[in-house]
């Protein structure tokens, strides 16, 4: 039987589940909290409580998923537990993010541009995505954009009054829709490369006020008011976003993996959203 030992089990592996479990596949998935456990289990998914052994797991994997955000040390799964590396799996897909190739103010990035992250988060990745590499493991890595879909959408803030449309020159965010990083992994492990690294982004990056004010067209709603980015009252989190602007190329996902994107651009995807609302 396939199965799929995911660490650190969230949100776009859980959309890569309601993709394979249908077709027969095993999922295993870590979790820390015996709540969520509970949740994974009523969903087809072998919750496994984290920290623990990943020994038999390890043994049942055809295919190994790493969703778990690494920390200044790198990936917490291969610190925790070396014996990954003697895996004996066809597919390793590691979930990385597009903030590794850091700011271009706002040019345009692909898989072959070096990476030069801004910040630690960035930094972490990249630490990350070498750690998995030298694994030897057939590693696949996806470089995703900002995650939006089900239950992570705009609509809420624009109805409640709190969004705001915060303005930065130039400013260039890429985004993805849920549905279609479990798609493009799908079509990964039907066609491994390993070595290979994947952009996982829409076809139009675009700055992030003209998503809420779509967003508000949608529902009827006046747009958000606008602030400068200069005196936008933000936390330093969201703040750090905004020290990158770039546009990132798709181009590998449509070539080598025959994807079709579901939502190729933000208009797609709220529109779903607000009719399955």
């Amino acid at each position: 039987m396939k199965t799929l030992l995911s660490l650190g089990h969230g949100y776009s592996a859980d959309a890569l589940a309601r993709l394979l479990v249908p077709q027969g596949w095993s999922v295993i998935g870590t979790t820390r909290t015996p709540e969520k456990a509970a949740r994974l289990k009523a969903r087809g998914i072998t919750p496994l409580l984290w920290p623990g052994d990943l020994g038999p797991a390890l043994a049942q994997a055809t295919h190994i998923l790493v969703s778990a955000a690494p920390d200044a040390a790198g990936d917490p799964f291969l610190l925790a537990c070396p014996q990954i590396a003697q895996a004996r799996v066809d597919w390793v897909g590691y979930l990385s993010t597009t903030g590794v190739y850091g700011d271009h103010q706002g040019g345009w990035v692909d898989e072959a541009t070096p990476l030069t992250p801004v910040g630690a988060r960035g930094a972490q990745r990249v630490l990350a995505e070498t750690q998995w590499r030298a694994t030897g493991l057939p590693l696949h890595i996806f470089r995703l954009a900002g995650i939006y879909g089900p239950g992570r959408g705009p609509f809420e803030k624009v109805r409640d009054g709190s969004a705001r449309r915060i303005i930065k020159a130039g400013q260039y965010f890429s985004r993805t829709h849920v549905e279609d990083i479990a798609q493009v992994l799908a079509a990964s492990i039907a066609r491994p490369n390993p070595g290979a690294a994947y952009n996982v982004c829409d076809d139009e990056p675009a700055p992030p006020e003209d998503v809420l004010s779509h967003a508000a067209a949608l529902l009827g709603l006046p747009e958000p008011p606008a602030i400068d980015f200069d005196q936008a009252e933000m936390t330093p989190m969201a703040r750090s976003f905004y020290a990158e602007s770039k546009r990132v190329r798709n181009d590998r996902i449509k070539d080598e993996l025959g994807v079709r994107l579901l939502y190729p651009t933000y208009r797609e995807g709220l529109a779903a959203l607000l009719a399955a609302s």
